[in-house]
């Protein structure tokens, strides 16, 4: 009898963790697909400020959002975790931006497909941007440009990824523009724009090829000076000095989408109950302020809409690939 006594009460004393992490408050991880301090980390953040600010009973966990960093070849590592081990995790979002499509459109994520995750909303959109330190001889683009014209070898440029990867391909189209041979340039391969421009802050690269998110983080004027944003009007808030590459005689425009996707067998219920807390709050007044503060664009899909357009933008960057013949 005793012995049965004791048996019930392990059993039990077993069990009580089990239950105890049943009714534990859920928590929501948001995965950065590189290191921290760039415009990936804001997307996270901006997230996650969002989620927070809708009504409790629209919120998913009360512990809030979790942030992770999962770094390595621009998104590839964080792609092949989520899609072959967490494929089903209902509370695990993960960032995107136009340059994971770029990736996905040159086969840089494998055989990986569009089709291969589920997509869930798009925050906003971010331009590119070129910028040098204060202290750059460079005042305007058009310096820049004579110098990659007159010494390419001696201009260090750092971007986030490789030959190929977005910020490389709009630096590319600027220097084409130019009449510079992309080729004739050189580049440093970052991992992430926060380590872009710690890097040009260390003098490691004398310019940055990134995002008008990351340079408003960067744009103090003792620290960074903006040449050029890529977008067909001037940007408001703390860029809205800066004049674009048209301005500049540089027909270069180059629109960045940044947004979350989910694993392929999260369970519909799951998904759809995402899309629409999303759809609150892309919707919402204290969202919109959030987005403007991080240095984002009004640019809001969600669910099926948000999938057209991902599949269209990966054929589209395809076919500027093909152009540099960086794919066959």
């Amino acid at each position: 009898m005793q012995r049965r006594t004791v048996l019930t009460a392990l059993a039990a004393a077993a069990a009580a963790p089990a239950r105890a992490l049943a009714g534990a408050p859920e928590r929501v991880e948001c995965i950065v697909p590189s290191k921290p301090g760039g415009a990936m980390d804001l997307t996270c953040k901006l997230a996650r400020q969002g989620l927070q600010a809708l009504p409790r009973d629209e919120q998913r966990g009360r512990q809030g959002m979790r942030i992770s960093y999962v770094p390595g070849g621009i998104g590839a590592v964080a792609w092949h975790q989520l899609v072959s081990q967490r494929r089903a995790e209902p509370d695990t979002l993960v960032v995107f931006s136009g340059g994971s499509l770029l990736n996905l459109a040159q086969g840089k994520f494998g055989k990986a497909t569009a089709s291969d995750v589920r997509w869930v909303a798009a925050l906003g959109a971010d331009y590119g941007m070129i910028a040098v330190r204060a202290d750059s001889p460079y005042k305007t683009l058009a310096d820049l440009l004579a110098a990659l014209k007159k010494h390419p070898e001696q201009v260090l440029i750092g971007v986030s990824g490789t030959i190929g990867s977005q910020d490389w391909l709009k630096m590319a189209l600027v220097a084409r523009a130019a009449g510079i041979d992309p080729k004739a340039l050189r580049f440093v391969a970052l991992e992430g724009g926060g380590e872009a421009f710690t890097a040009m802050h260390a003098n490691y690269v004398q310019v940055v090829s990134g995002d008008a998110s990351e340079a408003s983080l960067n744009a103090t004027p003792d620290k960074t000076r903006v040449l050029a944003v890529l977008s067909n009007e001037r940007l408001p808030g703390a860029l809205a000095r800066v004049p674009t590459a048209k301005e500049q005689g540089i027909d270069v425009v180059w629109p960045v989408i940044r947004g979350v996707w989910m694993g392929p067998q999260v369970a519909d219920a799951d998904y759809h109950a995402w899309v629409h807390r999303f759809d609150r709050m892309l919707a919402s007044k204290e969202f919109a302020q959030l987005r403007a503060a991080s240095g984002l664009y009004p640019f809001a899909l969600t669910g099926d809409a948000l999938t057209a357009y991902v599949r269209k933008a990966v054929d589209d960057y395809g076919k500027r690939a093909r152009e540099f013949g960086l794919v066959r």
